[in-house]
């Protein structure tokens, strides 16, 4: 039980630490807390309000991962290289993929409660 409460207290830490230092996680964490009243008004079922909700989670997991990644990338070195440049960018492009689930399941979501699909 130990091992859970700190691991709890180190994962909020960590998001805590991402929202105050990273506008990316800032912009995505607003997005899950306006998204989950709001996916209740728009959601079709409940299934698709955890999926809503879990495609905003995922998001915002990977935008983690990412920074994490980048700062990681940035303390070996400040100078640029084209390796690191890489690692940079297959990061950027796993957000983008995680931006077109959330966009794609919210979109669908939204068609499926006005009788659009």
């Amino acid at each position: 039980m130990k091992r859970l409460f700190s691991a709890t207290l180190n994962s909020l830490r960590g998001l805590g630490c991402g929202i105050r230092h990273e506008a990316a996680i800032r912009e995505e964490a607003i997005l899950l807390v306006v998204g989950i009243p709001l996916g209740l008004v728009v959601a079709p079922s409940v299934a698709w309000y955890v999926a809503m909700i879990g495609s905003l989670l995922i998001l915002l997991a990977v935008e983690l991962l990412n920074t994490a990644v980048e700062s990681l990338a940035d303390y070996v070195t400040r100078e640029w290289h084209s390796e690191i440049g890489k690692i940079k960018d297959f990061g950027s492009a796993a957000v983008f993929c995680g931006l077109c689930l959330a966009g794609l399941t919210w979109l669908t979501a939204i068609a499926l409660r006005f009788g659009l699909l």
